[in-house]
Parts: C-alpha cells; sequence; structure tokens
C-alpha cells in the first residue's frame, strides 16, 4: 500500500499497543495496593513500574531522535544534491521531516514555498502532490 497523507502515521504495536498498556496497567494495580496495602513491598512494586513507563517512554523518545537526525542528514543531501545549493538554516527540524515525504520534482519549490510561508509540518505534508514514502520510521 502507498503511502499518503492520511495514512504516513505508523505504529510498532508491540510497544503502542501491548507494551504501554500494559505498564500503565501494571502502575494503576500497584498504585491502588499501595493505597490499600501500604508497606514497602507496594511502594516498591509500584516505584519499579513508574521506572520501566520511564524507560519505555524514553527510549522511545532517542530512538525518535535518532531517526530524526537522520531524515535530517537525508534531507540535507537530497536537497543538495537536486540543487546544488544547501538546506536554508531557517528551516526548522520538523519542516525539514515533513519535507521528506516530497517527491524530487516539489521539493525545491516546497522548500521555498515553506520558507516564505513558514508552514508548519502538517501544512507542509498537505501540499505534497506527489507523496514519497517513508516506510523505516516507526
Amino acid at each position: 500500500m502507498s503511502q499518503n497523507y492520511n495514512n504516513h502515521k505508523r505504529f510498532y504495536p508491540l510497544f503502542h499497543f501491548i507494551t504501554i498498556p500494559l505498564t500503565v496497567l501494571g502502575l494503576g494495580l500497584a498504585i491502588y495496593t499501595v493505597i490499600s496495602i501500604p508497606n514497602i513491598v507496594t511502594g516498591l512494586i509500584a516505584l519499579a513500574f513508574v521506572l520501566i513507563l520511564f524507560t519505555a517512554f524514553m527510549a522511545r523518545m532517542f530512538s525518535l531522535k535518532a531517526q530524526d537526525r537522520a531524515a535530517r542528514a537525508e534531507e540535507k543531501l537530497r536537497y543538495f544534491i537536486l540543487s546544488g545549493k544547501p538546506l536554508p538554516a531557517q528551516l526548522r527540524l520538523r519542516q525539514i521531516i515533513a519535507l521528506r515525504f516530497a517527491s524530487d520534482d516539489e521539493l525545491i519549490s516546497l522548500v521555498d514555498k515553506t520558507l516564505s510561508g513558514n508552514l508548519s509540518p502538517q501544512e507542509i505534508k498537505k501540499e505534497i502532490k506527489m507523496w514519497r514514502g517513508d516506510y523505516h520510521r516507526i
């Protein structure tokens, strides 16, 4: 299936629909247990669930940051290959990430339009006529 604006967001089911909900449920049960049976063991269990949830979110954040850095580097190179000029420094990271969906034919004009109109990432994505799918980012 080809990507477009309506279906480009991706989820990793094991993380988004199993790990996080189960951890939140476990944290809720641990907090309930701490309230109903307050002792050191239930307190440590609740603390463990807080740490697990925090670790899961931090791991997700770190992986997204690494993917953002890679996408920024790819788009800088692609823009340079297409235009012979460096990607304008005024672009924000979120704008660059959104521009990765633009085809080679429309990238340069869309960068110009983004700079002149200070388009948001959502506006950039909506402006794209020939969608270039990103099937690797999760």
